[in-house]
């Protein structure tokens, strides 16, 4: 299995333990494979009645072919282990009896998605970097809306010829979520807080990828630069993975049969856990439609709608911020695999000089028919988490009550059966969730407390202890700002 940017014409043949290591595509552009392999019917019932790590390793071992079979079944075992993931690594929780089904991807060490890829990403950089022959160790840089950051400190703390920096926005993210970043252990992590929003933050990581100067000061130094954004293929792939055992624990608890269709709903921001369910269904998968369910910042869902992507709107700070971004990099994926690389490069370029781009009527029509754009605002998300939560028992938080007021409104059209992701524990947004069902508590750790008391739920135990932990990381800085600050490291 080769790899090739999505903003150029010719194949250019990286291996998949060069765009682990490499992250960004030298033209700006993100990494894809030449082709997407295939996953037979046969295959799926196979996988049913095998273990996550083992599903993982074999979806993941079709994209990285220049890795072998044990070194990824060892780097799922150890990456999915007890210790990580306490209950089950990707649960199904059936809601009533109209085929709607939550994948439950938090139960891994910061109660997040992110765990899911990031847990294991770690490992395939440290294969990739003996397979490239790579003297240099690599500093990762990550910009956050949340959720990635602190996945990606819990991923590589203490992780050997690896250095990460996290920036995330000041007020951009959850106190949960902020004290998570700044608490982190670790002798090779760092964490800095920016004035603006998660695009500031995203956008000033990918001017570092492109700043010639800033790459051979930290050549000099002994560095090169990669990401844990899902920008890196290294990170999306494991996402695949989990869509995949997805089903197969429908074929396991007779839910579907092999070949039923399933539709799916992701709350998406920055277009990555979608982009691998689409990935997903492109190797096989009986998937339907897929809902991409937005908060109030809908620019995906004003693109789906329209066929316009326009980032020079208005920007809502959410109670689901790992939603709150006008800029969804993985989108440019989706784009190639529709319209190629001369367009998409085309579209970046307008989407970094202009501010937008306009994609075809013939694409746009191609790509309506894998996905629908949807979304629900504050009011929609309160309701959604108090009428789960009065007629199910099932308490969600605020970025799966998006996906849950979208997936319900979708099947009032259509029947099929439903899979939701529900990307992070309610106990992370414990204030938001709190309101939604009638209380009000400001302070997130009273609100935590109230929450298990009015639900008979349990605080997740890596959340627990927060409150008590030493905050290690405060600067705050401007965007402009992020280059020296690297540079320092």
């Amino acid at each position: 299995m080769k790899y090739r940017s999505t903003r150029t014409d010719s194949a250019c043949g990286y291996t998949a333990a060069h765009v682990i290591k490499q992250g960004l595509a030298d033209d700006g552009g993100l990494f894809v494979p030449e082709t997407i392999p295939a996953v037979t019917t046969a295959e799926l019932a196979t996988l049913a009645a095998k273990s996550y790590p083992e599903r993982a390793a074999y979806i993941i071992g079709k994209f990285l072919t220049d890795y072998t079979e044990g070194e990824l079944l060892s780097a799922a075992k150890a990456a999915y282990a007890e210790p990580k993931f306490p209950n089950e690594t990707a649960p199904l929780a059936k809601l009533g009896d109209d085929g709607t089904y939550v994948l439950e991807l938090w139960h891994g060490p910061t109660s997040a998605f992110k765990d899911m890829a990031l847990q294991i990403m770690p490992r395939l950089l440290s294969l990739a970097l003996d397979k490239e022959g790579e003297k240099r160790d690599a500093l990762i840089l990550v910009a956050t809306s949340g959720d990635t950051g602190k996945a990606a400190l819990e991923g590589y703390a203490d992780v050997d010829r690896v250095k990460i920096h996290v920036f995330y926005p000041v007020d951009g993210v959850s106190e949960v979520q902020k004290r998570q970043m700044s608490t982190t252990e670790g002798k090779n992590v760092n964490v800095t807080a920016v004035k603006g929003n998660f695009d500031d933050c995203q956008n000033g990581v990918k001017a570092i990828f492109a700043d010639k100067d800033i790459a051979s000061k930290l050549d000099k130094k002994g560095y090169f630069l990669s990401s844990a954004n899902s920008i890196n293929w290294g990170r999306l792939v494991p996402q695949v993975a989990y869509y995949v055992s997805a089903y197969c624990d429908l074929l396991r608890e007779g839910a579907v049969e092999p070949g039923d269709t399933v539709n799916v709903t992701v709350p998406t921001g920055n277009f990555g856990n979608i982009l691998a369910c689409y990935i997903a269904k492109k190797m096989g998968l009986p998937f339907g439609k897929l809902i991409c369910a937005s908060n109030k910042n809908r620019v995906l869902t004003d693109f789906f709608e329209t066929g316009v992507y326009d980032r020079r709107r208005e920007f809502y700070a959410t109670t689901s911020p790992s939603m709150d971004i006008l800029i969804s990099s993985n989108l440019e994926r989706l784009l190639f695999m529709v319209a190629g690389a001369q367009k998409t490069a085309l579209y970046m370029q307008k989407l970094k000089t202009e501010g937008r781009f306009e994609v075809e009527p013939e694409i746009m029509n191609v790509i309506r028919k894998d996905f629908c754009g949807m979304s629900a605002d504050e009011a929609d998300c309160e309701k959604t988490i108090a009428s789960v939560f009065n007629e199910y028992g099932y308490l969600c938080d605020t970025h799966t009550a998006v996906a849950l007021g979208c997936a319900k409104e979708y099947k009032n059209k259509d029947k099929t059966a439903m899979l939701v992701a529900s990307t992070a524990s309610p106990y992370k947004f414990a204030s938001s969730v709190l309101k939604a069902l009638g209380e009000t508590e400001a302070n997130g750790f009273v609100a935590q407390r109230k929450l298990s008391e009015l639900t008979k739920t349990e605080i997740p135990s890596r959340i627990a202890d927060l409150e008590s932990r030493k905050v290690r990381f405060k600067d705050v800085i401007t965007p402009a700002e992020m280059p020296e600050i690297i540079l320092a490291d």
